[in-house]
């Protein structure tokens, strides 16, 4: 156990000692090189060849001898770290030349002994590796770059199918987070292009349809309104508004031509076309029958205020002297003028029509003169029956008289 120990601690001394002989710079194929910069801060003369991880001394000639003709392939121009005024500069260096974790011929990662990760010279605390050619953090963000990239196209893809179909704006993507964050932000840019590409579609189906409608029975879908459901439907809606819209055009149109010649009486009924066409000519002629029927109840109603007695009129048809003759007997106002009139009469009033009754002059003179005469009758039967009171009296005292006048001559 004391042995392990030991042997520990020499290992743990070992390695101490190297760290403070070891200095950066790229070593030849014995594990030695020459020393051209900074040489005193390691204890060397610059120009000095010296040894690396075990190499010989430096003090045998024989062996720099040997290592000298071994070292006929170092390039006096290669780089070591203490080369660059600054990290960046060195940074420059390396991407110019392409280095990498794999191709560091100068060997600047692992301070001039054996490629290490990827990062020559030790990058100083905090300082952004991604910008290093070929490092663990660059080729993390090309992927996550390349990752965006291919989570872009595919969420926007994917986003303007589900928009087109009018389908749900939750994506679930899986992948690296690069890739589902620029999944889920495309996804919704193109969910709403495509919504709006079918907005703009089923409002052109919708006219198409419509316009369709109003022209024929049967429905026949173009093909470029037949690949979504959304779009199709909106045209078969429309066709259908279209056809609705026609048939009542074309119900008004017979309705119309139909109340026409109901007016005129006369009946033209169509032919070759759908019954419910025909069934709007008819209510159109029975409506238009019906206000001809009232023109002629008006004319007889009004007739009843000029006649006294009922005069049939010279008419084309009997149905109209049927409506005529409906009306003047429907007059109910006559008789009420004609009381007022016979009552105005009777009454011994002035005669006057009054204002509402002035079309109606003829029969209300008519009546107030059957009220005047007996007026006048009753009149003069008071008349007859005052004078007989006035005789009787008369009488009576001449009688009187009479009889005093006798007395007086006896």
């Amino acid at each position: 156990m004391k042995k392990l120990v030991a042997l520990l601690v020499f290992l743990f001394i070992m390695a101490i000692s190297y760290d403070a002989l070891a200095h950066p710079g790229r070593t030849d194929a014995n594990g030695g090189h020459t020393c051209r910069t900074n040489c005193e801060k390691w204890g060397l003369e610059t120009g000095e060849y010296h040894y690396h991880n075990g190499g010989e001394s430096s003090n045998s000639e024989s062996t720099v001898e040997d290592t000298t003709e071994t070292s006929t392939s170092y390039d006096a121009n290669d780089k070591d770290c203490e080369d660059f005024s600054s990290y960046d500069e060195m940074v420059e260096y390396w991407n110019a030349n392409g280095y990498s974790a794999t191709n560091d011929p100068e060997r600047l990662d692992g301070w001039g002994n054996k490629v290490d990760d990827g990062i020559p010279c030790e990058a100083p605390s905090g300082y952004d590796t991604s910008k290093i050619n070929g490092s663990p953090e660059q080729i993390a963000a090309k992927q996550a770059e390349q990752d965006k990239q291919v989570g872009e196209d595919d969420g926007y893809a994917a986003g303007l199918e589900a928009g087109y179909q009018d389908n749900s704006k939750d994506p679930d993507p899986s992948g690296s987070d690069a890739y589902k964050e620029a999944y889920t932000e495309a996804f919704d840019k193109g969910w709403v292009k495509g919504n709006d590409q079918l907005k703009e579609e089923m409002k052109a189906a919708d006219e198409a349809g419509y316009a369709l409608g109003k022209k024929q029975d049967k429905l026949e879908i173009p093909s470029n309104y037949t690949s979504n459901s959304s779009v199709k439907k909106s045209f078969e809606d429309a066709f259908n508004k279209g056809v609705k819209k026609r048939v009542e055009e074309t119900k008004k149109k017979y309705s119309d031509k139909g109340y026409e010649d109901g007016e005129k009486d006369e009946r033209n009924t169509p032919k070759d076309v759908d019954d419910m066409y025909i069934k709007a000519y008819e209510e159109g002629y029975q409506k238009g029958q019906e206000v001809l029927k009232e023109s002629y109840l008006d004319q007889g109603y009004e007739a009843a205020f000029t006649m006294l007695k009922y005069e049939e009129p010279k008419l084309d048809k009997d149905k109209y002297v049927e409506w005529y003759k409906e009306g003047f007997e429907t007059n109910q106002e006559i008789e009420k003028i004609a009381k007022t009139a016979y009552n105005a009469g009777l009454e011994g009033n002035t005669y006057e029509v009054p204002a509402e009754y002035k079309k109606a002059e003829i029969v209300f003179k008519h009546h107030y003169d059957r009220g005047y005469k007996e007026y006048e009758k009753e009149q003069q039967e008071t008349r007859q029956q005052v004078g007989t009171g006035a005789g009787v009296v008369i009488l009576a005292w001449l009688g009187r008289r009479f009889y005093v006048a006798r007395k007086m001559v006896s």
